[in-house]
């Protein structure tokens, strides 16, 4: 047995021969030698003790495979974009909102170089971060004023740091949400140094709630719209003309974090409506805080928007240096205001996938159906369901048209070859089968679709 083992372990290839084999140098190019190469001596180490036990060494192609299966579960869509089948527009765990090729081109072209982030080219002197950007926000919206930090937790945590440290903020239990990530409103508020005053109840809140908390230790009446879960039933909740007269007759701002950020008439592309900036401002806050996300269709931001006297207060707040905005998102956001400007926002890729219709959904899926019957799928096209996802329009569907796809052998297996592959690929799983929504599948993508199925239905 020694000799046995010895002469197996004379068969481990060396981690420079499986490096030198053609068919890792597109591996080498994805992933860089270095990573390549630390994954070819962690499979080769895994071999000498699998031989060290008694066990047999793989033929050198097994070996080479091995290298690249775990390169994929290692590095799975690296720097590749992930086809979303899953019919959730704003899907979170995918970056939410996709960016219009207008903002795309313009971070293409700006990124290469030098970009006026934080210059005023009229007079050479440094000027506000993304001034222009946040303009941009100011004629879309109505707004006095506008300040974008990176996302909308930070938005929120810096208005209540600056103008609640160590004082009261008024909110409705009904409202002290938790958004994604299990960040809550109460923490979010803790860690901004206000301390939170609950009225109401989880389901029936009412002005005379909010006026008998107010004292003088008050600093600000906060309003929370319930972006990602619907109360419905016996329910009542302060309106925002009330919670507005309440904050003149104390002096109070009134902020509301708004969280989903719509601009257009989500109603329009044939969702239910959804509270817009506009609509806040008209109806009396005098902050209105906002992700730019989601039903704003842009990049990553913290959006707020409002009176100039309150935003001016939150420019001076040292933390804001941590909480800024990056010029990447600050040039995609721009981009994305533009097209509202310009009459545009039906191109909005959201907006796009809300309101393509069935016939087009059904199109594509008698198409896809096709293309999968020719790798070995048997498919059909299905009525269901799409959501708008991301923390927006709770509850809310679209009708869609599925391709729901039966799977040999176990699902579970086929989802995860899926999501290893190139390009990763998630869907849903309905009653044992793998179900697919091209609604949130861009058609461009259709034939990268019916490739990575048939990759991942070879095993």
């Amino acid at each position: 047995m020694p000799n046995e083992n010895q002469s197996e372990l004379r068969k481990i290839p060396s981690v420079e021969k499986v490096l030198s084999d053609p068919a890792l140098a597109p591996a080498i190019e994805r992933y860089s030698h270095p990573v390549v190469a630390a994954t070819v001596r962690d499979v080769v180490d895994r071999i000498r003790e699998h031989a060290a036990g008694g066990g047999k060494v793989p033929p050198f192609e097994a070996v080479v495979e091995m290298v690249s299966y775990h390169l994929a579960a290692e590095w799975p869509g690296l720097l590749e974009p992930v086809i979303n089948a899953t019919g959730i527009i704003l899907h979170t765990n995918l970056g939410r909102a996709p960016l219009s090729p207008a903002a795309v081109e313009a971070l293409s072209k700006l990124l290469g170089g030098y970009y006026a982030l934080e210059l005023d080219l009229a007079t050479g002197e440094r000027g506000v971060r993304a001034q222009s950007m946040e303009k941009l926000l100011e004629m879309a919206t109505g707004a006095e004023s506008a300040l974008v930090v990176n996302n909308n937790a930070a938005a929120v945590l810096l208005v209540l740091s600056t103008l609640a440290r160590g004082r009261e903020v008024i909110v409705s239990r009904g409202e002290l949400v938790q958004i994604g990530g299990g960040f809550r409103v109460p923490e979010v508020m803790a860690a901004s140094g206000a301390i939170l005053r609950e009225v109401g109840t989880t389901n029936q809140t009412f002005i005379r709630d909010f006026e008998a908390a107010v004292s003088d230790q008050t600093a600000m009446l906060l309003a929370v719209h319930r972006s990602n879960f619907a109360i419905r039933g016996f329910s009542h909740d302060a309106a925002l003309p009330e919670l507005k007269d309440l904050a003149r007759q104390f002096d109070l701002p009134l902020v509301y974090d708004l969280g989903s950020g719509a601009i257009a008439d989500t109603a329009a592309f044939g969702m239910s409506h959804e509270p817009t900036v506009a609509e806040a401002l008209a109806a009396g806050c005098d902050i209105v805080c906002v992700s730019g996300d989601k039903l704003l269709g842009g990049p990553q931001a913290g959006i707020i928007l409002g009176k100039r006297a309150y935003i001016d207060r939150l420019r001076k707040n040292p933390l804001l240096r941590a909480l800024r905005i990056d010029k990447y998102a600050a040039i995609a956001l721009a981009a994305t205001i533009l097209q509202y400007l310009k009459g545009q926002a039906a191109e909005l890729p959201v907006y796009r996938m809300m309101a393509e219709t069935l016939e087009s959904l059904a199109r594509r899926g008698d198409d896809l159906v096709e293309k999968l019957a020719a790798v070995g799928f048997s498919a059909e096209v299905v009525d269901g369901e799409s959501l708008a996802g991301g923390g927006s329009l709770p509850d809310e569907t679209l009708p869609t048209r599925l391709v729901s796809v039966e799977v040999k052998g176990s699902i579970d297996d086929f989802c995860r070859r899926l999501r290893l592959g190139s390009p990763p690929v998630l869907g849903r799983v309905h009653e044992g089968r793998f179900v697919i929504d091209l609604r949130t599948v861009f058609p461009a993508q259709d034939e990268a679709l019916a490739h990575a199925m048939g990759a991942a239905g070879k095993f």
